[in-house]
């Protein structure tokens, strides 16, 4: 596929940006500024500068999705694979589901997150210093105040000297600086002033601020126990909506710097050992597809698969509902071990 003339996109660039905005759209739609200041020469800055980009585009704010719409919605639509008269599912209830391996002979880790972002503060790659600085002062407030059984502790990267950052970082404790497509579209600017992260006394929770997204919160435990991470995470999730005001739309869902992650904004997934199955990826493939998840490498996407450790994880964020992926993820794993056993 070519590059349309007058677009600065890579001729062999294969993103959905390239896709959906013609020159004409380009054109039209170049023009306009969000209240923040955001335009859509930014928003497409990290899709010319890696060709290799899936989708192309970050949003700089709430306003993006109406602003841009034109290109944003195709887009979306497309992703996401939506039928006609699509909505974002908002129910989500905590749930009862039989731990998917007691014995640990194949699950390493459950691990489900969920993308949040204020409504008062542009999104990641649209922040001002200062703006970084008070959103976490805002979190971090939030995050004192917590019950007692979700409280825990938050460690600001701005008050640790280098050593004792790098020791967090091989802990995996604290994340570091985005990736080159996160870094073309700001996200990494100031890095790591205002960034943070909060775990609960129970090592069960995380919350990352300012990384992606302005908030990425996180529940996992070493074992197959899908119900308890999927039902910790809803208890630190209602707590912090108590408090702190998420961007939120009814019909997208919830509203993150990367259009793939909008709706649900909740990748769940497991690490699990499947030595016989990684020698017939078709059939796990097809596995994973009938229940609507995908397959990743060991450390997530874009990664390899080392000793036989997948990541799997539900390929659906936009027109379902939580409890949903949960559901299907289980039903697609237990169904893996079944494979993997026989």
């Amino acid at each position: 596929m070519k590059a349309e003339p007058g677009l600065p996109f890579h001729v062999f660039s294969r993103s959905k940006i390239k896709q959906h905005l013609t020159l004409k759209l380009y054109n039209d739609l170049k023009k306009f500024r969000t209240s923040s200041g955001y335009s859509l020469d930014q928003a497409i800055k990290s899709g010319i500068g890696n060709p290799d980009s899936t989708i192309g585009i970050y949003a700089g704010d709430i306003e993006s999705y109406d602003c841009f719409a034109p290109v944003l919605r195709p887009i979306i639509e497309d992703y996401h694979h939506l039928n006609p008269g699509w909505s974002h599912k908002p129910d989500i209830q905590e749930a009862v589901l039989p731990d998917l391996d007691p014995t640990q002979t194949f699950i390493r880790s459950s691990r489900i997150r969920v993308a949040r972002n204020l409504c008062r503060f542009p999104f990641s790659c649209n922040m001002t210093k200062a703006q970084r600085l008070a959103l976490e002062k805002t979190v971090k407030q939030a995050l004192n105040n917590l019950p007692e059984r979700l409280s825990g502790t938050y460690t600001s990267f701005s008050d640790l000297n280098e050593k004792q950052f790098n020791s967090l970082l091989k802990k995996g404790q604290a994340f570091p600086k985005g990736d080159r497509f996160m870094d073309a579209a700001g996200m990494n600017r100031d890095y790591p002033l205002g960034r943070g992260i909060f775990i609960s006394r129970d090592k069960v929770v995380r919350v990352w601020v300012n990384e992606e997204d302005h908030l990425r919160i996180i529940a996992q435990r070493p074992n197959g126990d899908l119900a308890y991470v999927f039902n910790r995470l809803i208890q630190m999730i209602r707590a912090l909506d108590e408090t702190l005001d998420f961007a939120f739309d009814r019909k997208k869902g919830f509203l993150t710097a990367c259009p793939t992650n909008i709706g649900t904004a909740m990748r769940a997934s497991v690490h699990i050992h499947l030595e016989k199955l990684e020698k017939n990826l078709a059939f796990l493939e097809t596995i994973t597809k009938d229940h609507h998840l995908q397959i990743r490498g060991t450390e997530g996407e874009k990664t390899a698969v080392e000793k036989a450790i997948f990541d799997i994880s539900n390929a659906r964020r936009l027109g379902i509902s939580a409890n949903t992926i949960i559901n299907d993820l289980h039903g697609g794993v237990q169904a893996i071990i079944q494979a993997e056993q026989n």
